[in-house]
């Protein structure tokens, strides 16, 4: 497990890590992770929102290629193994960690147990970690932790506190406050009587709560961690769920990716020695595996903002390479045409008995399409394959430096994400020797 000490880089830096670090290139180096949408989720979000004939801004990217996530012992990529490949270059066992099946630490791909993310924080290069679930969700998190199982939820909350990420923006008050704690959405879940709000203010970082709060920091406050909900900064149940309690699919009162992506780049990007940025948008796999169609396109419409403001940030910069890819498909979310004046989609489609949902559940009135080129707007309906995540259909997509040579037409592999990450940084690649 990593060590228990809160780190403020660069006074907290011995001399011996310095000398062991890598002297950065001065570029920066971006990894977006929309979870769980695969070709056919950007499909649906761009029959929706754009229109068959429209374009989505995942759809600028100028180059990509099909994703290859599978695991050391399965095809299927977990959240949990897929991100750990990402952050190592070492392709992991589905339970992964961080560990590897001996419950040893990883090897990265240069050879050292360092993730990305740790080997840029021990360069000192400015760091940030974005995610709309809770904190200890692996896509961001298992950059900065390890732990036997993904339940210890506990452990990997200390270690992202204690990570040394200068900007952290996401969730779970839960897991950063002692049982009994009232914080500012819950109760605290901690059993080690650990009050790691207090702590962090003491390490100099500025806790927030809220876009506005967020929004209203100076410009002078250079380590941030966003705490903006209980669990997630959204409500992972199903359509009818929500409807019943009366809840939209995201809390109002968090910033989305975009925004939070957006302070980000303005704090951390421009400096001599380049920036690193991991970014999730979690809903697009939490919703689509509860097989809430409107929720998940809601995830992906959010996504693809983001997206659009990563993208332009990157054409600004092109000493930038901005790579995004799902490790795997959430439901196998797909597109169904129904008859026009349906008013009710049906539960199941007929021929195949595959789950579908309309616009409110299902069972329930159909999806309407953005406008076509010539105004027209079409009925659909989303049908489901599964509720688990699947193996098929992610792709890879990227722009800026190099990101040509990396995003190779044949395949990206889920390893290959370290290593785009590591030689833009670096100015080399991995090497074990």
């Amino acid at each position: 497990m990593r060590s228990a000490r809160l780190i403020l880089l660069p006074l907290a830096l011995g001399l011996a890590a310095l000398a062991s670090a890598q002297e950065p290139t001065g570029r920066g180096a971006i990894f977006f992770h929309p979870d769980g949408a695969s070709l056919t989720h950007w499909d649906a979000a761009r029959m929706r929102y754009a229109g068959p004939d429209g374009a989505l801004n995942w759809d600028r990217y100028p180059y990509s290629a099909p994703y290859r996530g599978h695991m050391s012992d399965r095809l299927v990529s977990t959240s949990n193994g897929g991100a750990v490949s990402h952050a190592t270059g070492t392709r992991a066992h589905a339970g992964s960690f961080g560990l590897d099946p001996d419950d040893r630490e990883m090897v990265s791909a240069d050879g050292t147990t360092r993730t990305i993310v740790e080997a840029a924080i021990e360069a000192r290069i400015p760091t940030a970690l974005i995610q709309t679930g809770s904190l200890i969700e692996p896509g961001t998190a298992a950059f900065v932790a390890e732990a036997p199982s993904r339940g210890r939820y506990e452990d990997i909350a200390l270690q992202v506190v204690e990570s040394g990420v200068h900007i952290h923006l996401g969730a779970g008050e839960q897991w950063l406050l002692p049982e009994g704690v009232q914080g500012r959405f819950g109760p605290g879940r901690r059993t080690d009587g650990r009050n790691l709000i207090d702590e962090l203010a003491s390490a100099g970082y500025t806790v927030v709560y809220t876009r506005e709060e967020l929004a209203a920091l100076p410009e002078d406050v250079e380590r941030v961690f966003g705490v903006f909900a209980e669990d997630h900064s959204f409500f992972d149940e199903s359509e009818e769920d929500l409807a019943e309690l009366g809840r939209a699919p995201y809390l109002e009162t968090a910033p989305s990716v975009a925004e939070m992506t957006r302070f980000a780049l303005d704090r951390i990007a421009g400096g001599e020695r380049g920036f690193l940025m991991v970014i999730e948008e979690e809903g697009s796999d939490n919703f689509c595996n509860r097989l809430n169609a409107s929720g998940c396109l809601e995830a992906l419409r959010r996504a693809d903002e983001a997206a659009g403001l990563l993208l332009d940030f990157v054409e600004r910069h092109p000493d930038t390479l901005l790579v995004t890819a799902a490790d795997s498909n959430a439901g196998g979310m797909n597109v169904i045409d129904v008859p026009w004046g349906l008013q009710q989609v049906p539960e199941r489609d007929p021929s195949t008995g595959g789950l579908l949902d309309g616009e409110h559940g299902t069972g329930t009135a159909p999806f309407f399409s953005g406008p076509d080129a010539s105004g027209r707007r079409f009925p659909f309906a989303v049908a489901w394959a599964s509720a688990s995540d699947l193996g098929a259909g992610v792709v890879a997509r990227g722009a800026g430096w190099q990101a040509g040579r990396f995003i190779d037409p044949a395949g990206v592999h889920n390893i290959d994400i370290y290593a785009m990450l590591y030689e833009t940084l670096f100015g080399e690649a991995p090497s074990a020797d």
